[in-house]
């Protein structure tokens, strides 16, 4: 069916845009940009983050200029390209896991070693900037002050590190164990569509390889574990925002970057996608709600389950079309 093309010209407003006939929320810390385009758009990416906090609404116009098709022609066209990839971090992304799992975890083993340290809700958010959580508690401690029953020489400090990391790992496992922390909504959701397409999947984290692993294979279940590879703790030396993670998942993977749709959190995480290469799309958490997320491909406060779907596969493979082109006029 032969195509026809279409332009559009709309005002800011508030915040939502279509895409197969779903609407998706996209917020921002003040402001909300309505995206009104039909569901035959062909295309559909999204330059959003372009637009800055403080720009005037009332003042500002985006001319859209697409090609489109009919409906019955643009599901096929739209479903055509979809990721090589899907690649999720997982705190924060699979789980709200840090204030209620991590970081109780960490209090509850600087408990058992009687260290007198604990990190409250607005700290931990603070150190949530460090990647990792033994280089969490090491530039802690560096700044703070070591405890008295750390040893003095560096060599002794990594291994007291490592074992108070290792005993917050078996507390946070047990936490998963039981189920205390539930799946973000439209995470299963997102990995099943993914997974009955052939996309392959995979978790890539800083957090400890044993506690990603619990996650993966408690919450999202034995079958859908068996099928997604994970990458985690100290598989690379480099933790984000370094992209070492992600390039390591894409060559083991056999896939190009570029084809790769990486599903974040925080920003280290996003500078860490985009620097691989890859489209990056934001679900933000409970710590990482007024975080800059201008570079990315798109922002959400969920993946969501229907019927309050944020976005699904389909729009993870419109980001690499790069067919919808927004500008201001």
């Amino acid at each position: 069916m032969a195509s026809s093309s279409a332009a559009a010209t709309f005002s800011l407003s508030l915040t939502t845009f279509t895409s197969q006939n779903k609407t998706s929320i996209l917020s921002y810390k003040t402001k909300e940009i309505k995206h009104p385009l039909s569901s035959s758009v062909l295309g559909t990416k999204l330059c959003v983050n372009k637009v800055t906090r403080t720009m005037t609404l009332t003042s500002t116009r985006i001319t859209c200029s697409a090609s489109s098709s009919s409906s019955s022609s643009s599901s096929s066209s739209s479903s055509s390209v979809l990721p090589s990839a899907l690649l999720f971090d997982c705190d924060g992304v699979l789980v709200d896991t840090e204030k209620d799992g991590h970081r109780i975890s960490f209090n509850d083993t600087f408990t058992e070693k009687e260290l007198g340290v604990t990190w409250d809700v607005d700290l931990y958010g603070e150190l949530l900037k460090i990647g990792g959580g033994k280089e969490r508690m090491t530039a802690y401690f560096n700044k703070t002050g070591w405890p008295e029953k750390a040893p003095k020489s560096e060599a002794e400090r990594k291994e007291f590190i490592a074992s108070l990391h290792k005993r917050k790992t078996e507390l946070f496992m047990a936490l998963i164990e039981k189920k205390l922390l539930p799946l973000r909504p439209g995470v299963a959701k997102l990995i099943d569509q993914a997974l009955e397409k052939g996309v392959k999947v995979a978790v890539c984290s800083t957090s400890n390889e044993k506690a990603v692993s619990a996650i993966v294979s408690f919450l999202l279940g034995p079958e859908r574990a068996d099928k997604i590879k994970i990458f985690a703790g100290d598989v690379v030396p480099r933790k984000k925002p370094d992209p070492a993670i992600y390039i390591l998942a894409a060559n083991t993977l056999d896939v190009d970057p570029s084809s790769c749709v990486v599903v974040e959190d925080s920003a280290i995480g996003l500078a860490a996608a985009k620097a691989a290469g890859m489209k990056c799309i934001v679900t933000k958490s409970g710590y990482t709600a007024e975080e800059d997320f201008l570079n990315a491909d798109a922002v959400f406060d969920c993946i969501g389950d229907p019927p309050e779907e944020r976005f699904d596969l389909s729009f993870c493979g419109s980001l690499l079309q790069n067919q919808l082109f927004l500008g201001t006029d």
